[in-house]
């Protein structure tokens, strides 16, 4: 049924109690003195609200914890529990909703006054209660739990949004573990010896999954390709493309392998790097599911000679430490892999010597700023390579570069961006087979 306000005013006049349809339905009406609370409690009554009543501060607590009120009206002087104290205990009750609390007081000095709302009041009214003062204090406390309980509501609905976005980031976080996990497969070993040389494999995202890969492949005795990539991106994009390249340089499967070609239906045969990188251009630039390009450093590398044939595809040139402690930097530049369709490729010859430590290395290492707020640089690289090398052999080089650089570095050592390197230590193996 509806009511109009001429219906409802005519009802209140005859004394009939209107519908309360606000946020206050409930009042609690405290009060000692017996004829004050029968007056409060009519006149509420009247205003169409349910009315609890209790001559106590002890009762009024009882009656909240069984049935919270939206709105108290509590006298301030009262034997044993006073109003104040009951204010204090009923902020400390676990009641869902807030309730709105008014003093009843004859006190108006301003100390009283802070009391009271240290105490917990909202509001306070001087006695003896005047009708339309009061109704006006319940309508502004009206307001304020309305804004609470859509305020509550509105938490609330954050929290359920928030709970379900936890469960999202939760799963999310476990198939990126699990990419994490199956990137990490792409680079099975991470440590091998071949003739008298070794060569070892660094792999370190900036968050779950990235795209830098490293890794090599051995085709036949003495024979070996090594490769540093990185692919343009973070993420799981990235990711994804560094794990179609991955076999596309296959040492699982030579025949998909874009490096190799058979020869005599016999055995695979290393082609020229210059045409492994156009081959994977041109694979790229077709590919319609790859938008993203790569830089490339590949070395085919003759072990049982120390001849070494290298392209470099936009990638970070090929550093080059020679065991009395010079250094060389190889390459010079390139396009970067499935940028443009068709391209060709410059190939560096070079010939490694005993003791030979040739590192290829993604950008995450030169351009990682450090503490002073400058880049690495090739400079600062040259001087971690130096400084490790002397200190370890294989893997230990490479993790030793990496807490070099970490610690070296701003914002806590935080990566923002990939780190990978590929380190071919040439003919350091030749004493021990040698004494074998």
């Amino acid at each position: 049924m509806t009511v109009s306000k001429r219906s409802a005013l005519q009802i209140q006049r005859k004394g009939i109690p209107t519908v309360v349809t606000g946020a206050i339905q409930r009042v609690l009406v405290v009060d000692d003195s017996r004829a004050q609370l029968k007056m409060v409690e009519t006149m509420v009554r009247r205003w169409g609200y349910e009315v609890l009543t209790a001559e106590s501060g002890q009762d009024a607590l009882n009656i909240c914890r069984q049935h919270p009120p939206d709105l108290v009206l509590s006298d301030w002087m009262m034997p044993g529990m006073s109003g104040l104290e009951f204010c204090r205990l009923f902020r400390e009750l676990k009641n869902e909703g807030y309730g709105y609390f008014i003093l009843l007081t004859s006190k108006s000095e301003k100390g009283d006054i802070a009391e009271g709302l240290d105490a917990g009041a909202d509001d306070f009214l001087t006695k003896p209660v005047n009708a339309p003062e009061l109704r006006a204090r319940i309508t502004a406390g009206e307001r304020i739990v309305s804004m609470e309980r859509q305020l509550s509501e509105k938490n609330r609905q954050v929290s359920e949004a928030f709970d379900e976005l936890r469960e999202i980031h939760t799963a999310i976080d476990n198939d990126l573990r699990q990419a994490r996990t199956i990137q990490q497969s792409l680079v099975p070993e991470r440590m091998t010896e071949i003739l008298t040389s070794r060569v070892s494999l660094l792999l370190r995202p900036c968050g779950h999954v990235g795209g830098d890969l490293v890794g090599m492949f051995k085709p036949g005795f003495g024979r070996l390709g090594l490769y540093s990539i990185d692919v343009s991106g973070h993420g799981i994009t990235s990711a994804m493309v560094t794990a179609r390249v991955a076999g596309y340089l296959s040492a699982t499967f030579p025949e998909q392998n874009v490096a190799l070609e058979r020869r005599f239906d016999r055995f695979f045969a290393m082609r020229e790097p210059a045409e492994t990188a156009r081959m994977l251009n041109q694979r790229l630039s077709a590919d319609p599911g790859v938008e993203e390009y790569l830089t490339l450093a590949y070395v085919a590398a003759d072990l049982s000679t120390g001849r070494m044939r290298m392209v470099q595809a936009g990638h970070s040139p090929a550093l080059l430490l020679h065991p009395d402690g010079s250094h060389e930097f190889i390459g010079d530049g390139g396009l970067p892999i499935g940028l443009v369709d068709e391209v060709s490729y410059d190939q560096h010859d070079f010939t490694l010597q005993t003791g030979d430590l040739l590192l290829l290395y993604s950008d995450g290492f030169t351009e990682a700023v450090m503490k002073n707020g400058d880049m690495l640089g090739d400079d600062g690289l040259v001087q971690i390579f130096r400084e490790s090398a002397r200190c370890g052999a294989g893997p230990d080089i490479l993790e030793d570069m990496f807490w070099r650089l970490t610690s070296q570095m701003g914002n806590a050592g935080k990566l923002s961006d990939d780190v990978s390197a590929t380190l071919l230590e040439f003919d350091v193996l030749k004493n021990r087979h040698g004494s074998d």
